[in-house]
């Protein structure tokens, strides 16, 4: 990883009191507004008819098929920033394959002619230009029910022609604050003409994190490749290529949970629910132990934290007693491939009161 935890602990001051307290609107709300208010339909009739056609069924449409596969979630003043992944295959989007001049200027030439693709090719590069639109309803018995918000996205992707692979499905993100609460969320990908729709919808429920029920909780717990810091927010929501964004960080998660033997198991979470003590400091002390079945494989040594935004690299390594004519001695050794779980005990020192946390994760060759 980039960095480490001195870059987290140098924001937990900052995010502790913009994520968790009530302030002003983010700048990405702001824009978010200024947006809404300029333009007077934010989903367009003929998209909101197909999201509306299969709404109470769940039934998407598969003009351009993707598929929402799963969510995340962190604080974000009053509201949570919830985070939706999904995937699509890069020939499902409309790339031209460019396996020659000949055959790129054919698929080019047929492509214009049908003017349907969504996509402009150049010839070093190719260009995706696409509408994403979202509907988040409030979700009661598990009917849609009160519209909370309605969002657009533009989407501009540009890729190297030459390295483009039609097959492959490629994972992108999208990030949002909106309240806690039950939602149904309804995404479409549209072609910029609106020929081609692509609807998928998807449940969430998004915890308070002002709660004073006294109990712990967490944000989803996940492992991260790679995290940078940005010079600031993002202004304006937007689709991005296999990483998200949170504040003024710029994250690449572990969505699958597969390692290589030397990797290190950097833990990314939020724990909900802890106090701090009089001088308005925290004191969290987490447990981590790796399982194989019902053995266990590594017992780390305790880890106490003053912030409930944790960011953990765990080395995969476990101590083994080797015997021999010569006596017994200990020696560090990556964990073989196989599966494993990673067990969190999180206490807060302050309240008393604790939590179990579990991952699954793989180690492969």
């Amino acid at each position: 990883m980039k960095i480490k935890n001195l870059i987290v602990s140098a924001l937990s001051l900052v995010l502790l009191l913009s994520l968790v307290l009530p302030l002003s609107p983010s700048a990405q709300e702001k824009s978010q507004e200024k947006q809404e208010q300029s333009t007077a339909i934010i989903i367009p009739e003929t998209v909101k008819t197909a999201i509306q056609e299969g709404i109470q069924t769940r039934q998407p449409r598969l003009d351009i098929p993707f598929t929402i596969i799963k969510h995340s979630y962190l604080p974000a003043q009053q509201n949570i920033h919830v985070i939706i992944f999904f995937k699509v295959k890069n020939s499902d989007l409309g790339f031209a394959s460019l396996t020659s001049d000949i055959e790129g200027q054919k698929k080019k030439q047929e492509k214009e002619e049908e003017a349907q693709s969504i996509f402009e090719t150049t010839p070093n590069k190719l260009n995706a230009k696409a509408n994403v639109f979202l509907q988040f309803n409030k979700l009661e018995d598990n009917i849609p029910g009160e519209l909370v918000k309605e969002i657009y996205i533009p989407f501009n992707l540009e890729v190297d022609g030459v390295s483009y692979e039609p097959d492959k499905e490629e994972i992108y993100s999208f990030g949002y604050p909106i309240p806690p609460g039950d939602y149904l969320l309804s995404t479409a990908i549209t072609s910029n003409n609106l020929d081609k729709i692509g609807t998928q919808y998807y449940e969430l429920s998004l915890p308070n994190v002002l709660s004073s029920s006294g109990e712990l909780d967490t944000t989803p717990i996940f492992s991260v490749k790679n995290i940078e810091q940005m010079s600031a927010p993002e202004a304006q929501v937007q689709i991005h290529k296999g990483f998200f964004t949170y504040s003024i960080l710029q994250i690449v998660p572990n969505l699958e949970n597969l390692f290589s033997p030397k990797d290190n198991l950097d833990l990314f979470f939020f724990i909900l629910g802890a106090k701090p003590n009089e001088q308005g400091k925290f004191d969290i002390e987490i447990n981590y132990e790796v399982y194989k079945g019902e053995a266990i494989q590594i017992r780390y040594q305790p880890q106490i934290y003053d912030s409930p935004l944790i960011s953990q690299p765990l080395p995969m390594k476990k101590t083994v007693l080797i015997k021999s004519e010569e006596g017994e001695k200990k020696e560090t050794r990556d964990l073989e491939p196989g599966s494993y779980t990673l067990s969190l005990k999180i206490t807060d020192k302050t309240s008393g009161n604790s939590i179990t946390r579990t991952i699954d994760f793989e180690i492969k060759t």
